[in-house]
């Protein structure tokens, strides 16, 4: 796993920023076609990277436990030695080298020299110093006795195993001496010897400001013995799903009426990539009520981000286009099939994105455009897998359309799952990784090489 180190375009503590003007909506291409997808991410990314350059993340300490995910907001450095004691890699005998002179041996046989055992040392412990002539029984991870300057494995050792008086697990009594023991003459200084510090060193830089914290780079916070870390605060998102045939789970259905997907889905995705959402609800279908809640939502909670699912379409009931009619937001079309329309600008100087109402619409803008830039401006999540696959069964595409097909990818090969429509939620739960078709593509046998997006 990569360390990610701070990204491009977010305040780093310490360095002098210049603040930029404030968000504003991105021009809308000229002309009547669609914007590509290329161009859309860009203008995604563009609107919340000049946003998090004017609103810097906050800071917050948490818990060593609590930080998975989150994003160191300043350089940590070693407060110690890791590790913080010389010891042994392995359980042997801690010897001295000069006392390692070649022995009376057969012709032929390895040289080795009898030393009389010390008292055991056990993981834990700190033992005496040892004396010249002497072999102690170490354990793995045991410190180094002062004056022993490497490790004889035991299995090199005459006899092969800790002698019969040092009892269970090698154990001596303490003070206690075990008898004799022959090793190599010819081991040499430092062998299986793991010195203090050399893994890294007291006041090294241990991990970058704006690192993520996954299980690696804990496990080494946590080794070098930091219990509370200093992170950037999550970006915060205001979601809200529209549309008055929406009910929530658990709820009965009227004639018309579906279940809220989209909620599940974009909170659920949103918080995976690192995202805290600050509430998430289901509007009625009214241009007056949605852009009245939506203006004291925003008020109330200082989101980062408004991110809406639903009413962007041309249709003549589309809650949030008609409602943002007087905002900084664009409506337009993303030559992209599920998620073609797209909504982008601000409200209340607050970046807002508009995704589609459709389940799987929502899902692939939210891979394709969101989680990207949030990746790009903030650090965290960590960017999705792009592996080459091999098709098992042919696709076509539209004419002039970058579609996203659903897939399972599986040892080199992907299965296309379910058909282009954007409201298979089965087939997208059934799907491990996103198909880019390009534009331009119109056909792909079975057989053809693919770049796939794994979303596990």
């Amino acid at each position: 796993m990569s360390v990610s180190p701070a990204p491009q375009g977010v305040p780093v503590p310490g360095q002098a920023q210049t603040p930029p003007a404030s968000p504003a909506s991105p021009a809308v291409p000229a002309g009547s076609g669609p914007r590509t997808v290329a161009a859309h991410r860009d203008a995604v990314e563009d609107l919340l990277r000049r946003w998090f350059l004017a609103h810097p993340p906050a800071q917050e300490s948490v818990a060593l436990d609590s930080a998975a995910g989150r994003l160191l907001a300043e350089e940590v450095r070693a407060p110690g030695n890791l590790p913080p004691f010389t010891n042994s890699q392995m359980d042997g005998y801690a010897v001295r080298t000069a006392d390692l002179a070649a022995g009376n041996r057969p012709p032929g046989a390895p040289a080795m020299v009898p030393l009389a055992t010390a008292a055991p040392i056990p993981a834990g412990s700190a033992p005496p110093p040892l004396l010249p002539g002497t072999a102690a029984p170490v354990m793995t991870g045991a410190m180094l006795p002062e004056g022993a300057d490497a490790v004889v494995p035991i299995e090199a050792c005459i006899p092969d195993s800790f002698l019969p008086s040092a009892g269970p697990g090698g154990t001596v009594p303490a003070g206690g001496a075990a008898g004799t023991v022959e090793v190599p003459a010819q081991t040499p200084a430092g062998q299986f010897v793991r010195r203090a510090g050399s893994d890294i060193a007291a006041g090294a830089p241990a991990l970058p400001a704006g690192t993520v914290l996954g299980p690696l780079q804990l496990g080494l916070l946590a080794g070098l013995g930091l219990d509370r870390l200093t992170v950037r605060a999550r970006p915060r998102v205001l979601l809200l799903t529209t549309g008055d045939e929406v009910r929530e789970p658990g709820r009965p259905l009227e004639p018309g009426q579906i279940h809220d997907a989209n909620t599940t889905l974009l909170r659920s995705s949103l918080e995976e990539a690192g995202a805290e959402v600050l509430r998430s609800r289901i509007l009625a279908d009214s241009p007056q009520e949605f852009i009245a809640r939506l203006r004291a939502d925003v008020a109330a909670d200082a989101p980062d981000l408004v991110l809406t699912s639903g009413g962007i379409s041309k249709g003549a009931y589309e809650v949030v286009r008609q409602g943002l009619a007087a905002h900084e937001v664009a409506f337009l079309s993303v030559a992209m099939q599920p998620g073609g329309p797209q909504g982008i600008g601000t409200v209340d100087g607050v970046p807002f994105l508009g995704f589609p109402g459709n389940p799987v619409s929502s899902l692939v803008s939210f891979e394709m455009f969101l989680r990207p830039a949030l990746t790009a401006v903030t650090g965290a999540p960590r960017p999705r897998t792009e592996v080459q696959a091999r098709l098992t069964a042919p696709l076509g595409s539209p004419a002039g359309k970058h579609q996203i097909r659903r897939g399972r990818y599986t040892a080199g090969t992907v299965e296309p799952v379910g058909g282009p429509g954007s409201h298979l939620l089965h087939a997208l739960a059934a799907s491990n990784a996103l198909i880019p078709v390009p534009v331009g593509t119109e056909h792909l046998e079975a057989g053809a090489e693919v770049t796939v997006l794994l979303l596990e």
